[in-house]
């Protein structure tokens, strides 16, 4: 294990702000993860996992030991010839592994393909895409304890995945390191078409013969429409969380704005959709020169080249700011808010 110092992170991150790190590893094996816990307890240094670094925000420099997973592997390890299971090292990059799934006839992540990031942030963030979450694949993740280095097996009931959320972004937050990933996946797993555009884009084919590959073809020709590529254009995908309002109240909404979208939930709730309500407010397309708002998606904040974090989380405030104003709503961020004193 080598650890590096004073390392520029920018190439790293798909907002490709600058961003460095006093403190730098990577990580491939259990170990490795250990070892460099146990580097950043005796030397007093406060850590960082970075895994794919599509989802956070660095408002500045990071002053502590940042840990980047890079281990990779996949294993089946429970096969009947219809259902799996299936085990993921925390640094493989996800959309790879579905398009791995999809070549071995797995079914189950279609709808989740071309998301951005490594497997270990999947269950994190209980990612989401076209009707699917990961909570509905999810069968157990391994995670080695921070303080102790003990590794620890979490299935679905511990892990309290919700939307966008997870126990570790919540009561165990920067208590644990994920190392690996299981999903539950089935070769003859019911399409999900209807969500979306997704319909539009498989009208051409006879849905006796739609396969999971046709659905992760569509969802991935909808997200190259949609979505900027990071590599190009520096962004996190969806920067805001679809609020989820009472019912009551989106009552009231909507009869100041009928065609206001929505979702009914369980439990009288309803979910809204974020895209419009910046849309609306008056934000798509809106231009500050080195950043600002994708011209086709509401949704997403871009780096057009030389902004910093504290910039774009300046312009992420004003329009949660204005949307508030405007409908009485508050957004929250998806991504991750990275800020540390640099003093």
């Amino acid at each position: 294990m080598k650890v590096e110092t004073h390392v520029d992170l920018s190439s790293s991150l798909s907002f490709h702000v600058p961003a460095l790190a006093t403190h730098y590893v990577q990580v491939d094996t259990d170990e490795d993860v250990r070892d460099a816990l146990l580097y950043a307890q005796r030397n007093r240094l406060e850590i960082l996992i970075l895994g794919g670094g599509s989802n956070m925000l660095f408002h500045n420099d990071f002053q502590g030991l940042v840990i980047q997973i890079n281990s990779k592997g996949i294993h089946v390890l429970i096969d009947d010839g219809r259902r799996l299971e299936v085990a993921v090292e925390a640094g493989e990059d996800w959309h790879e592994f579905v398009l791995k799934s999809l070549e071995n006839g797995w079914g189950g992540l279609e709808n989740l393909a071309l998301i951005p990031g490594c497997v270990g942030a999947t269950p994190m963030q209980n990612i989401g895409a076209y009707g699917v979450e990961i909570k509905d694949v999810f069968s157990w993740l391994e995670a080695i304890e921070v303080s102790t280095g003990l590794l620890k097996r979490f299935n679905l009931k511990e892990c309290k995945l919700g939307y966008r959320e997870s126990v570790f972004k919540r009561e165990l937050k920067g208590e644990w390191v994920i190392v690996r990933v299981a999903y539950r996946l089935d070769r003859e797993s019911t399409l999900k078409t209807s969500y979306g555009s997704i319909e539009n884009e498989i009208s051409d084919i006879n849905k006796n013969e739609l396969t999971h590959l046709d659905v992760a073809n569509a969802v991935i020709k909808i997200r190259n429409q949609k979505l900027p590529n990071p590599n190009v254009l520096g962004n996190a995908g969806s920067f805001f969380k679809n609020p989820i309002v009472k019912e009551a109240d989106f009552n009231s909404l909507k009869e100041g704005y009928p065609d206001m979208p929505h979702y009914i939930l369980e439990g009288g709730l309803v979910k809204l959709a974020a895209g419009w309500l910046i849309e609306t407010s008056g934000w798509k397309g809106h231009h500050r020169g080195t950043h600002g708002v994708h011209e086709h998606q509401a949704l997403v904040l871009v780096n057009h080249g030389g902004a910093t974090g504290q910039e774009i989380w300046s312009l992420a405030q004003d329009i949660m700011l204005s949307v508030k104003e405007k409908y009485s709503i508050q957004l929250e961020p998806e991504v991750n808010q990275i800020s540390m004193s640099t003093t």
